[in-house]
């Protein structure tokens, strides 16, 4: 724990210190601070740390990448900046900037990383049932048949995890925007009733204050309850400042909710659903355009890494919950990301052979193990790939050639495993056995070509790492 603090320490020190700090959270391998001035932070003397991967400032937060050890350092970092652990720390308003395309998009995508990045824990494990349903069942092993209660009860499970996304994402999209939490659930519960739902079913006709609704089935959406969460915190602001205190507790949400339910269900509802299910079918049916269709795979293998980097992925990872809370497959993104993920790996073990010196060799094996087993592929990509740079051609080319041949058999995910080990291989399970052979086969052409090429390209022979 001493490590950890000392490199907690050093972060904050070099970041402008505590008081520069106006929010901390972290994901599975970065902090991510929100600052109140940008300039104080020394990115060179952060990247010199001990413990610390690199840096980055994406999507208006600076971000730290630490690896596995992270909730180790984050809670560190709690404790010596006297930060509550996932709250907001400081209510300094934010600064304005100037208005450009860049901004709002990226405002956006940190909206949307807000609230969906704390649903990993849960798409994973409903991920894993419904993967569990795919391998046991008739379709794989044939362990368990369709009348087994086993077999019910995962595919139920698994299924509640993407179905009630309009509950849990009242609750994650209020902490992003500073909502009451419960409050942002019960709007997701309104949207989610059985009576609504049914009547959406029925194509029944329906108002709202007068205003005519167009029923919706909003389960397993996500664009509806963030958008109106996003409208609603400016609802409930608005009643927070008008109203005594004495009648804030039973008025405010009481009002937000009136306001809210038109809104919601008349307006935003609607246009979120149909949003929704344009970007679905466009990302499905990228694949089968004639011709080239089977590229874009292959570009988004090649290349999916590096938006990790930056941080764009988050526009694809909301596309791809959505298409597979929708439609229960997706066979661009989730199949690009799988194969580039095992690339890295591939990257790895090229890198680890072609080494001769002692220490990076040992290094490297670490970063191998850690993605390949662990499904953390940031260490290998900050301190193999960015170290050395032409390492990057070797796993360009590995998730090309595998996204090649899946684009071209047409490989589907039927689970979402967003994990970026071996075991994301068992989304390709849930379809067709040769759906599966096929998957399996474009990771392992990806992780093969990624290895022999940065064997013989990913490293200048004059380097000294890879001499004798």
């Amino acid at each position: 724990m001493k490590k950890y603090e000392q490199i907690a320490s050093e972060i904050l020190n070099e970041i402008g210190g505590k008081e520069n700090v106006t929010f901390v959270a972290h994901c599975m391998t970065r902090l991510r601070f929100n600052l109140k001035d940008q300039s104080k932070v020394n990115q060179e003397n952060i990247k010199k740390i001990e413990g610390v991967l690199g840096c980055q400032f994406s999507s208006g937060q600076f971000q730290v990448i630490i690896g596995q050890t992270v909730e180790h350092v984050y809670k560190e970092v709690c404790e010596l900046g006297h930060f509550e652990m996932n709250k907001v720390i400081d209510d300094e308003p934010k600064v304005k900037q100037k208005l450009t395309l860049k901004g709002v998009g990226s405002n956006i995508m940190e909206a949307l990383a807000g609230c969906i990045v704390p649903l990993i824990p849960l798409m994973m494990a409903a991920s894993m049932f419904k993967m569990l349903v795919a391998v046991l069942g008739p379709t794989m092993l044939n362990i368990l048949r369709e009348t087994d209660d086993l077999y019910t009860l995962f595919t139920f499970v698994g299924d509640a995890g993407f179905y009630f996304f309009p509950i849990v994402l009242g609750y994650t999209a209020s902490k992003k925007f500073n909502v009451t939490p419960v409050i942002g659930m019960f709007l997701g519960c309104i949207m989610m009733h059985p009576t609504f739902t049914s009547m959406a079913v029925a194509g029944t006709s329906f108002t709202i204050f007068g205003i005519t609704c167009n029923v919706q089935n909003y389960a397993s959406t996500l664009l509806p309850i963030i958008l109106s969460i996003w409208v609603m915190s400016y609802v409930e602001a608005f009643f927070k400042s008008i109203l005594p205190q004495s009648l804030k507790t039973i008025f405010v949400p009481f009002l937000s909710i009136i306001v809210m339910l038109p809104i919601s269900l008349c307006v935003l509802g609607p246009i979120g659903s149909i949003a929704g299910n344009y970007i679905c079918d466009f990302l499905l049916g990228l694949d089968k355009i004639p011709y080239v269709g089977f590229l874009a795979v292959a570009l988004i293998a090649a290349f999916w890494e590096f938006l990790v980097m930056s941080g764009m992925h988050v526009v694809f990872i909301t596309s791809l919950v959505m298409v597979f809370a929708q439609a229960g497959q997706e066979s661009l993104v989730s199949v690009g990301g799988c194969i580039a993920s095992i690339a890295v790996a591939g990257m790895l073990i090229g890198s680890f052979f072609r080494i001769k010196d002692k220490d990076e060799k040992s290094l490297t094996l670490g970063y191998f193990i850690a993605s390949i087993i662990g499904g953390v592929t940031e260490p290998g990509l900050y301190g193999n790939g960015i170290k050395f740079k032409r390492p990057f051609i070797g796993l360009i080319a590995g998730g090309f050639a595998g996204g090649l041949y899946a684009g071209i058999m047409h490989v589907t995910c039927y689970a979402m495993v967003p994990v970026a080990s071996f075991i994301g291989l068992t989304a390709f399970a849930g379809g067709p056995t040769i759906n599966m052979v096929h998957g399996v086969i474009s990771c392992a052409i990806a992780f093969l070509t990624a290895a022999v090429v940065t064997y013989f390209v990913g490293y200048d022979k004059n380097n000294p790492v890879v001499n004798e």
